[in-house]
């Protein structure tokens, strides 16, 4: 069987690496699993919003972080690294969104129960998309996931793995912690309780936003 440029013969019939690496799956389900910007987003923007008007925010995070995977395969992750000046000015625009979304969470005043109004409305496909670029986690688990389960191959075909492994596990994240998120709205009704729960978030956002300079 003949297989494409850069890609290991012993991958092939099955391909048991190039797509389903175990380890590699189970590092980025740990990593993007734990609480973090997009987990907290998404559980906010689940009880605030609901699931359904959630799901742009949702799709955007699993296609952004899957972008990020990608790129990072194919080498501008380094670039990112081999530059501190471009890496300081992503980490101070990372830490300004999230603290601006640490302070929308904050004053946010609607109860599941909608009796005040919200004027904030959930984030959109192509915004999650964008957040993503300025993302220091997924930048790290980026860059941990191409240096430590990268499978030797050309560019193009690490690119399409790590892509895909993210994009994939990084779904299955997303559908549980907005669905966490949308199934609170029970334990929230009273508007003390909800506000309590969005200064609890608004509060994860705001250490986020710090240790993005550690």
């Amino acid at each position: 069987m003949r297989w494409p440029a850069g890609v290991p013969p012993a991958f092939f019939p099955g391909v048991p690496r190039l797509f389903l690496d175990p380890l590699l799956y189970a590092f980025l389900f740990l990593g993007l699993f734990s609480p973090g910007p997009n987990v907290i987003m998404l559980t906010a923007s689940g009880a605030r919003f609901g699931f359904r008007a959630s799901l742009p925010h949702l799709f955007g995070v699993v296609l952004g972080v899957g972008v990020i995977g990608a790129v990072t395969a194919l080498g501008v992750g380094a670039l990112v690294l081999a530059s501190p000046v471009l890496g300081t000015v992503l980490r101070g625009l990372a830490a300004a969104w999230i603290l601006y979304m640490a302070w929308n969470y904050y004053k946010a005043t609607r109860s599941p129960a909608g009796m005040v109004a919200d004027k904030g409305t959930p984030m959109t496909l192509w915004q999650a998309v964008l957040f993503q670029w300025i993302n220091p986690k997924v930048w790290a688990v980026a860059f941990a996931a191409s240096a430590g389960y990268g499978a030797g191959m050309a560019p193009a075909w690490e690119a399409a793995r790590l892509a895909t492994a993210f994009s994939s596990v990084n779904l299955g994240v997303c559908l549980f912690w907005t669905s966490a998120g949308a199934l609170l709205t029970t334990l929230l009704q009273s508007p003390r309780r909800w506000q309590v729960f969005m200064r609890i978030m608004a509060l994860l956002l705001a250490v986020s936003a710090l240790m993005v300079f550690l």
